[in-house]
Parts: C-alpha cells; sequence; structure tokens
C-alpha cells in the first residue's frame, strides 16, 4: 500500500471519528488532523459545520482547526468552498477562519471584494475585516478587478441596497485605493 493511500484511508477513518457521536473520538480526529490532515479533508470539515447534531463545543474545536491550517495549498481550497452555493449557510464562519488564519490571502483580494458585494451585510463585514488584514504585495490585476466588483455594486439600484452594507463597500474602496497608491509608491523606490 502506497503512502498516499495509507494517508487517505487515515484521513476517511478521522473524519469517521468525527462524525462518531462520541466526544473522546472527535477529540482525538480534531488533534490528529491538525498534525495529519491535508486538503481533502477540508471540505468534509466544512459539511461537518453544517451538521445540525454537532453540539457547540464541537462546532467551536471544529472552526478552531479551521483557522489554525497550516497547509500552504489550503487558501485555494478555502476560497472555492467559500464560493460554492452549497456552504452559504456556513459562509461567515469560513470567512472568520480566513481572517483568523496565518496563512497568506492576498492573492484572492478581488474574490472577497466580490463576496462581499455579492453578499449580505455579514459576508461583507467578515471581507472588509480579512482585507483590513491582507499584507499584500497585490497584483495590479487584482486591484483592478476588485474596484470593477465596486463600480457594479456603486452603479447598481440604489434603491434596493442595504445602507449598512453600502457604508462597509465604501470602507474596502479606500482601503482598495490605499493598496493601489501603495503599489504606486513601491515603483518609483
Amino acid at each position: 500500500m502506497g503512502k498516499e493511500t495509507k494517508q487517505k484511508i487515515k484521513i476517511t477513518r478521522l473524519l469517521e471519528d468525527l462524525k462518531s457521536g462520541n466526544d473522546s473520538k472527535f477529540n482525538a480526529a480534531i488533534k490528529s488532523l491538525q498534525v495529519n490532515g491535508d486538503i481533502t479533508a477540508i471540505e468534509p470539515l466544512v459539511e461537518l459545520l453544517l451538521a445540525d447534531y454537532l453540539s457547540q463545543q464541537n462546532r467551536l474545536a471544529l472552526i478552531e482547526l479551521l483557522s489554525t491550517l497550516n497547509l500552504s495549498d489550503a487558501p485555494d481550497e478555502i476560497i472555492r468552498i467559500v464560493k460554492d452555493e452549497n456552504f452559504l449557510r456556513v459562509r461567515p464562519i469560513l470567512l472568520s477562519t480566513i481572517w483568523n488564519s496565518k496563512l497568506d490571502y492576498s492573492y484572492f483580494l478581488s474574490d472577497f471584494v466580490e463576496i462581499a458585494v455579492e453578499g449580505d451585510y455579514l459576508d461583507t463585514l467578515e471581507c472588509l475585516t480579512i482585507i483590513e488584514n491582507l499584507e499584500g504585495p497585490f497584483e495590479e490585476r487584482h486591484i483592478l478587478e476588485a474596484q470593477l466588483f465596486l463600480r457594479d455594486f456603486i452603479e447598481s439600484d440604489g434603491k434596493t441596497r442595504d445602507e449598512r452594507k453600502a457604508v462597509l463597500i465604501s470602507e474596502i474602496a479606500l482601503l482598495l485605493k490605499d493598496f493601489d497608491l501603495d503599489d504606486d509608491i513601491a515603483m518609483y523606490e
């Protein structure tokens, strides 16, 4: 049996332990996934967040695990899941794991602006927090794409807009302007 197959079997068993309803198995699986987990476990972990049978304590342990992922390829997978309509119900939770994460999500600047514009107030608030904490550097194309999302939002029908959300979007616009200025300054240094 190859190393990949053994890893896959181990992850499958750990995920089964998370669903077992046994708190000691759940806690042991969480600890093991912190050390042995890989990106194949991320979507099943998020699916568990949708489950109604998880205790609040176990739900918080799962959120903590997602917040502390240290896999370099995790951001791609997390963003894919955040944008998946099947996970809209837990999107604010996933977004909060991003701004609590030590991983670099700067590459996804335009994705966060898109989510902020298209999502509800809570999504926008979470995205603002993420964007405020992004360190960059940002690619010019991502800043331009993000600005297009903002322009579409501003040009949309103002009657249906949530004013609280509009205030958050304007804060995001100011951050993007600062990012753009920072890039211009860096070019001349």
